[in-house]
Order: structure tokens, then sequence, then C-alpha cells
């Protein structure tokens, strides 16, 4: 049974529902492999990350599941962005996202472009209606795109594999979890891929292969 890799959740430490092991805890009962603990981020909370660090180095050395410290950069004034990114490393952080320009929320245009302009972020979630010339610098710069297993922002899944194969850029399948129920097996996660339009290897590839991709060059593997 393939084992599931999500870098997108949010804990209690942000506007998640559940503890960083309470939540570790019910990813591994779902068969996760790894997941990342992506709480929003601004600079008002960006030095709180590090509240998650021994949490999170309690959970890996015990059970039998992989936790990575992340952040979400979110609606933030575009021009911050990549020294966000910066601040947040340096607290620990080592998986950032970004929160793309969404159909669900009126995220600042520009925001996909200036997250993948930046060497510091790894994936650009949920980015709506995300331009050819935009996914183009994503590709060129290693930074994932998301389809998105979360209400509202999974409205453009269809758009943004379509660009996506168009370039070549990667794609990665997560939750954006915030409570229990939004926790996906490896299955839900496949037909959520098949259903935004990836075929039956390039789902494959956007769980099992380019998460790790997104791991290694963090040399978190």
């Amino acid at each position: 049974m393939n084992k599931r890799i999500d870098l997108h959740m949010h804990s209690l430490f942000s506007d998640g529902e559940l503890l960083p092991s309470e939540l570790a805890r019910r990813a591994s009962v779902l068969n996760h492999d790894t997941i990342a603990i992506t709480d929003h981020i601004d600079s008002s909370n960006v030095s709180s990350v590090s509240k998650l660090v021994g949490a999170i180095d309690d959970i890996n050395s015990n059970w039998d599941i992989n936790v990575v410290v992340g952040a979400e950069i979110t609606h933030v004034p575009i021009e911050i962005i990549d020294k966000l990114a910066i601040k947040a490393r340096d607290f620990g952080v080592d998986i950032i996202v970004v929160h793309g320009e969404t159909l669900a929320e009126p995220v600042i245009e520009g925001t996909n472009l200036a997250a993948v302009n930046s060497k510091n972020v790894d994936i650009l979630a949920h980015p709506g209606l995300i331009t050819i010339e935009t996914a183009k610098i994503a590709k060129n710069n290693n930074i994932f795109l998301e389809i998105s297993a979360r209400k509202g922002h999974s409205l453009a899944n269809g758009h943004v594999t379509k660009i996506a194969n168009e370039v070549g850029a990667d794609l990665l399948i997560d939750t954006d979890a915030h409570s229990p129920s939004d926790l996906i097996t490896f299955e839900k996660a496949k037909s959520i891929g098949l259903g935004a339009g990836l075929n039956e290897r390039q789902v494959l590839t956007a769980l099992l292969d380019n998460p790790w991709k997104v791991l290694k060059k963090r040399n978190l593997i």
C-alpha cells in the first residue's frame, strides 16, 4: 500500500483545530509517511513557528511518521514575500508555502508571480487562474504547484492541471487540512488528482515522486 505525503496542513498554532501531535497521530493512522505542518504566517507571527520545533522533534523521535516544520505565507504584501520566507527559515522552517490566488479568497493580485520569483519558496498553494507565464517561472525555479483537496480552493484544480501540463511544471496534491475530516487517504488523493484532469501516471508522479523532490530539494531526506 502506498504511503501518503502531504506538505500543506495547519495546526491550532494558526487556524487549524488540532495540536501538532494530534495532527501527526491522525495522519499516521491514515498511512502517511510524511506531513508538513504549514501554519499561516505574516510579519506579526513569523517567530511563532519556532514553537513547533520541540513538538515535532518529540514526534519524529518516537513515532513512525516524519513531520516537517513548514509555514504558509498568507495574504501579505507581495513585496515582502521573499523577505518573509528568508525570515521564516531563520526560525527553523524547512518548507515554505505561499497562499496563492485562490478563487475562494481575495488574495492580492500578483501573489502568484511574486511567489514563483522567490528561490526561497517551495510550493505555490491553490494558485487559482494561474497564467502560463507564471507557471513557466515556477518550473524554471523548481517551485511546485498545488492541486488542492480543500473546498473552495479546489475550484480551479482543472485549470491548474491544464496550465501545468502545458509548461511541464511539477504538481503536488495536498489537503490544506484544518480539521480531522480534511485528512484523506492515498486513494482519495488519487481520485482528486484524476478529477482534476491528471492521468494515472501523472497522479502517481504528483503523489509519490514530486513530494520527495520537494523534501530532497531542502535536504530533508
